[in-house]
């Protein structure tokens, strides 16, 4: 069949093979030889419908999808179809020439679907796992700031921006040493560059090709499973990472610090290289997929479309045959999308999730270990806890929602819409935050007073002769339940080692005093544990809100796929990433991290310059977080509105060359099989 004005348009010459006795019974008895596309039929429309005077294949005893000339035979619309390519058209999964029988078993959709998954599951692990669980380490380790580490997060998105448009568009002494240290940061920020520049096809081409070769219904939970791998990855990133990060960078070199040190920095590269050598591994296979998969010409005849109608008709551009093939069509493509307000307002409300996504998937772990006085592994392993039930449960059941409901391209955008008001609703929980553990000298003064926000006093009478350095940050839990900044600031003059869990313990420490009887008390190395009364409460709606955001995702996505031309599909995805990360990706770890180094009370020294932060206020952090959240999730609703009022779906009786259906309506393609080839379950 040949289509040249269709919305949905393709053009290939195919031998159809009509092998199958007919569902209608009005046809019965009636045979067909298998005759080539161009001499059986006529013009054969894009959405299954054949041209002016012929009935949509949607009616279960339809006339045949195409006729044949004058004089010929005729015969009934077969149960099944076989594609058979005239031009030679190889389909085969493989390398090259090398297509063995075995490999074939998995050029289905499932295979793609399996493959894609490993792959997109292995970058969520290494960019949203590896990297945001060893952020505290890195800078720890390299004297950074948070909005610097921010920056490294950023540089993944920033690359992603710079390769997706024509990849979507065409788819197929001590100063000195500290700046030496903190100069590694580029080094970083290249191989986040890097990431950045591999997942661009992942998440555009990888998304249009599960959605091209299954049946329009089943796409949003082929992508939702392909999504919730991929939100996944991140959460075992979070738990092996946080492992890894029990071990001392410097493997076998012998070291008295403990994972419960501030100065601690765990081994955060060992993920780097098990997850690149696994990614290598998974490329092979994806590369020997075909252009498309065999029998999905059959869902290009099925798919209904649901584009948004321009009142100049320009949408119709799309259609043709040849568009999107050249470079000089690029301008024109842009322009068809930018005219597109409900594809727009998609956009910006995903822009403004995603900047919410990157900014608490890079801090949400320093974010427990600061309210619940965590250790950087408790706190990584914490946070993969709270994404792995609420970000891949709430993606995946996004996409069964829409095809549960058989949702509509209006209807879909009410539900992102009751997404994004529900989590807006649950982040009012950062109005509570759990108290700072007590910290002498920072947080309150030696003799237990108030000491002002922003002033440190860490001498004391109890201290003065001992000569303690304020580039020593070694933190210890007095017997009182009061920090301190080191052993030499609390006083302590002899040390001992507890052998129940392997932490040094200090004795006859001058400023800590003995809850029961007289005399100076002990301190444990490590922060104080926290026994904070709203943490239940506060991890509880940490969960919601990270529920609701991911339960949006594949709605949303399957709105922009169904809002624009098929043939604008990959391309729209590009443009959309581009969006996203431009406004939310790119921003987002940034934003947040220089709002962090606001609520920080006490930094590294690093020779008169700051440093890395050691304590934060707790109760700014919330506050910060709140005022973020609000303004980001107030914005998305309001872009979800304005995009489901903009939307003019096509209209209900469809005009030639388009299958249409009625807004809420679900389209008789969904219901009834009888006139086209029946469908393997998927």
């Amino acid at each position: 069949p040949q289509n040249s004005t269709g919305e949905n348009g393709f053009c290939f010459t195919q031998t159809l093979d009509f092998s199958h006795p007919s569902p209608c019974p009005s046809e019965a008895g009636q045979t067909f030889d298998a005759l080539s596309g161009q001499e059986a039929c006529s013009a054969l429309l894009s959405n299954g419908t054949a041209s002016s005077g012929m009935p949509s294949p949607s009616d279960s005893c339809a006339q045949p999808l195409c006729s044949t000339a004058p004089g010929e035979e005729e015969t009934q619309f077969s149960e099944g179809i076989k594609y058979v390519s005239a031009e030679g058209e190889d389909l085969a999964c493989g390398w090259g020439g090398f297509t063995p029988g075995c490999l074939q078993l998995f050029n289905t959709s499932k295979g793609v679907l399996f493959f894609l998954c490993v792959a997109s599951f292995l970058q969520g692990m290494t960019v949203n796992g590896f990297i945001n669980t060893v952020i505290t380490s890195i800078e720890r380790r390299f004297d950074l700031r948070s909005y610097q580490s921010g920056l490294i997060a950023s540089s993944y998105d920033i690359a992603a921006c710079l390769c997706l448009t024509f990849a979507s568009y065409f788819g197929l002494p001590c100063t000195q040493a500290a700046s030496s240290l903190s100069g590694y940061r580029f080094v970083f920020m290249l191989g986040q560059f890097l990431h950045g520049m591999g997942a661009t096809p992942l998440y555009t081409l990888g998304v249009t090709y599960l959605d091209e070769n299954v049946k329009t219904n089943y796409s949003p939970v082929y992508i939702a499973v392909f999504y919730t791998a991929a939100i996944l990855g991140p959460a075992a990133g979070y738990l092996v990472g946080g492992m890894f990060l029990n071990i001392y960078t410097e493997i076998g070199r012998e070291t008295d610090m403990t994972p419960e040190n501030t100065l601690w920095v765990g081994a955060w590269w060992i993920g780097f290289l098990g997850a690149g050598a696994a990614s290598l591994l998974i490329s092979i296979p994806i590369l020997g997929y075909p252009q498309r998969l065999p029998g999905s010409q059959r869902y290009i005849v099925m798919r209904v479309s649901e584009a948004h109608q321009l009142k100049d008709g320009s949408h119709k551009k799309a259609s043709d045959p040849d568009f999107g093939k050249t470079v000089k069509d690029l301008p024109r493509s842009v322009l068809l999308l930018l005219k597109n307000p409900t594809f727009i307002f998609l956009c910006l409300a995903g822009a403004t999730e995603a900047t919410l996504i990157a900014g608490m998937s890079t801090f949400g772990p320093k974010f427990l270990e600061s309210q619940f006085s965590l250790s950087a592994s408790e706190a990584a392993t914490f946070f993969g806890y709270l994404v792995v039930p609420a970000g891949g449960g709430g993606t995946f059941l996004g996409g069964f929602l829409v095809n549960k409901f058989k949702l509509r391209c209006s209807g879909i955008i009410k539900l992102c819409l009751l997404c994004t008001v529900s989590s807006l609703l649950a982040i009012f929980i950062f109005f509570i935050h759990c108290p700072n553990m007590p910290m002498a000298g920072v947080t309150q003064m030696y003799e237990g007073s108030a000491l002002p926000g922003g002033h440190l006093n860490l001498t004391a009478a109890c201290n003065a002769e001992c000569g303690c350095l304020q580039e020593t940050y070694s933190p210890v839990c007095g017997s009182n339940d009061v920090m301190y900044y080191s052993p030499c600031h609390a006083g302590c003059k002899k040390v001992s080692e507890n052998l129940r869990n392997g932490k040094k313990v200090y004795h006859e420490c001058s400023c800590i005093e003995k809850t029961l009887l007289p005399g100076p008390g002990d301190a444990e190395a490590g922060k104080c544990g926290s026994s904070c009364a709203k943490r239940p409460l506060l991890l509880f709606f940490m969960f919601v809100v990270i529920l609701f955001t991911f339960l949006s995702s594949i709605p949303a996505l399957t709105a922009t796929l169904r809002c624009v031309s098929d043939r604008q599909r990959s391309f729209a995805l590009g443009i959309q990433w581009i969006v996203v990360r431009t406004l939310g990706g790119i921003p987002g770890p940034i934003a947040f991290g220089a709002m962090i180094d606001k609520s920080c009370l006490l930094w590294q020294d690093q020779c008169g310059e700051q440093g890395s932060c050691y304590v934060y206020q707790n109760s700014a952090m919330s506050r910060y977080t709140l005022i973020a959240g609000l303004v980001y999730k107030v914005l998305g609703t309001t872009f979800f509105i304005v995009a489901y009022l903009l939307y003019k779906p096509p209209p209900a009786e469809s005009a030639p060359g388009s299958s249409d259906t009625s807004e809420n309506g679900n389209s008789d393609l969904q219901e009834h099989k009888a006139s086209l080839p029946a469908e393997e379950d998927i």
